[in-house]
C-alpha cells in the first residue's frame, strides 16, 4: 500500500510526456496482444496465478520502474561515448598546440 502512495504522488510530478505516452509501445502483434488481454481477465485457477491477482495493482510500477532503469542506462551508454568522444578530441587538441608551438619554434630560429 505504501508504494502504491508512493506511485499517486510520483504521478504529479510526471511531465505532460510521461502522462500522455508513459511507456514504450508493445513489441507484440495484435494477436499476441489479444491473447495476452484475454489472459488477464481470465479468472486463475493456480494458486500461484491467484496470489498474483494481490500484485495487479504493482504492474504501472514495475512498468515505470523498468522504463526508468531502461533509461538510465541509456544515459549511462551515452555518458561513456561522450566521455570517449571528449578524450579524443582533447588529444587532437594537444596535438595541434604541439604542432602549433612546434611551428613557432621552427619560425624563431
Amino acid at each position: 500500500q505504501r508504494i502504491l502512495r508512493l506511485a499517486e504522488m510520483c504521478r504529479r510530478l510526471e511531465t505532460e510526456d510521461e502522462k500522455v505516452l508513459p511507456f514504450y509501445p508493445s513489441s507484440l502483434a495484435e494477436g499476441e496482444l489479444q491473447d495476452a488481454r484475454r489472459a488477464l481477465e481470465e479468472t486463475p485457477v493456480e494458486p500461484l496465478a491467484q496470489a498474483m491477482q494481490d500484485y495487479v495493482g504493482l504492474e504501472r510500477f514495475w512498468q515505470r520502474f523498468n522504463k526508468a532503469k531502461l533509461e538510465e542506462k541509456v544515459l549511462e551508454q551515452t555518458r561513456v561515448t561522450l566521455a570517449n568522444r571528449n578524450q579524443h578530441l582533447r588529444e587532437l587538441l594537444q596535438q595541434y598546440l604541439a604542432g602549433a608551438a612546434l611551428g613557432r619554434k621552427v619560425l624563431k630560429d
